[in-house]
């Protein structure tokens, strides 16, 4: 079992930066594929980006470039830092674990073992 609790979301204008955080409890030996979604209201969940145990990283064509993923397994956390955002940048974004990372699967959502409570990113215009 693992708990994933995000933290770092917040309001921003655009072209601003902010930085989501994924601690991550619980079972932390498991070498799962980590990663983070959105999902803005109205809108399906969208994959953003996953980072395997090994750091090897793999993004969604729609942030590329203007999203990094990392992972820290000694401080057991997921971090996504969010560049240059824009206003349909808005969304709920939720941390991760499970999967295959860069798979069709992952990024449809439909092979995760595990998701955060979600963290709130606002951009205004």
């Amino acid at each position: 079992q693992l708990h994933l609790t995000e933290s770092g979301g917040g309001s921003v204008q655009a072209g601003g930066s902010l930085r989501l955080s994924c601690s991550v409890s619980g079972d932390t030996d498991s070498k799962y594929c980590m990663g983070w979604f959105r999902q803005a209201p109205g809108e399906a969940q969208e994959g953003v980006a996953a980072v395997d145990n090994d750091g090897n990283t793999d993004y969604a064509d729609s942030m590329k470039g203007r999203v990094t993923i990392s992972r820290d397994n000694a401080k057991k956390t997921v971090y996504l830092l969010l560049n240059s955002l824009k206003p349909e940048d808005t969304a709920m974004y939720y941390c991760a674990a499970g999967g295959i990372c860069g798979s069709r699967t992952w990024y449809q959502g439909a092979d995760i073992n595990y998701w955060g409570q979600g963290t709130q990113v606002t951009v205004s215009s």
